[in-house]
């Protein structure tokens, strides 16, 4: 059978790269002695998603950044989708892991805010395909953190799974929010309450109580305690402690199920 059926044959390059300090640099380089290093290369490339968005990475831009010629950066990475994993890898290692101490919450909120923390920092991290994740050492060691706030409750491995998986995934829906207000503001020279202020007249004149008297009675009252069309900081904190509130009744309830306790 060909390598194709049966889905076996050479390790992905990609994790020998991510790996590389385990395994050593892969084998198979192209072109004369290397001016940079993978490392140097990855961090050019972190450098420009962060300043201009993952659109505007390119080895070209990266090369160019390096003083290396264009097709030289091949030597180091495959190429951009390879790259973009060593990036992901990367970031997930910037930040020393702090010991999870205290109670259930107080672990699952340490866990929520690092991750909260990271997209503020590299934005592009939301706009990537992460249905495969790259498997190295920062995102393995991120993994095993993780999954160490909820080891020994009771909770089954699959259950682990998606009680982290859960958590992670809820941190993006706010930060993409509250990085998209941070843009705006930043572009525009008219604040929220300046807005709110020019549109009222119309808004009033189109709003009919009558037929949005619940939308019209609570966009008031979330309005006024904003002072913004929306409150993406407030939404992470308050949905947080509400996706805990969830997990810990989950883990309460299989804990006396099973005749254990969390």
């Amino acid at each position: 059978m060909s390598t194709e059926s049966t889905g076996r044959g050479e390790p992905d390059r990609t994790l020998r790269l991510l790996w590389r300090e385990r395994l050593g640099e892969p084998l198979g380089s192209r072109g004369p002695k290397q001016r940079s290093s993978v490392d140097e290369v990855v961090e050019a490339a972190i450098q420009i998603a962060d300043e201009e968005g993952i659109d505007a990475l390119s080895m070209r831009r990266i090369a160019d950044r390096l003083g290396l010629k264009p097709m030289s950066v091949y030597t180091y990475v495959p190429g951009k989708a390879e790259l973009i994993d060593l990036m992901v890898d990367h970031v997930a290692g910037e930040v020393v892991l702090p010991a999870l101490d205290g109670s259930l919450r107080d672990r699952l909120t340490e866990i929520a805010r690092l991750q909260w923390e990271e997209y503020l920092r590299h934005p592009w991290l939301l706009s990537i395909d992460t249905s495969r994740p790259p498997l190295g050492p920062h995102v393995s060691d991120r993994w095993e953190w993780c999954l160490g706030a909820i080891d020994g409750l009771g909770l089954s491995d699959v259950d682990m799974d998606r009680v982290i998986t859960l958590l992670l995934g809820f941190v993006g829906g706010p930060a993409r929010a509250y990085l998209d207000a941070e843009r705006l503001h930043r572009s525009s020279a008219e604040s929220d309450v300046e807005w709110w202020e020019r549109n009222a007249p119309l808004l009033e004149q189109i709003m009919d109580p009558s037929r949005y008297p619940i939308s019209g009675r609570v966009g008031q009252a979330a309005g006024e305690a904003y002072e913004a069309p929306a409150d993406p900081l407030g939404a992470f904190t308050f949905g947080l402690a509400r996706v805990i509130d969830g997990i810990e009744r989950y883990v309460t309830s299989t804990a006396a199920s099973a005749g254990g306790h969390a």
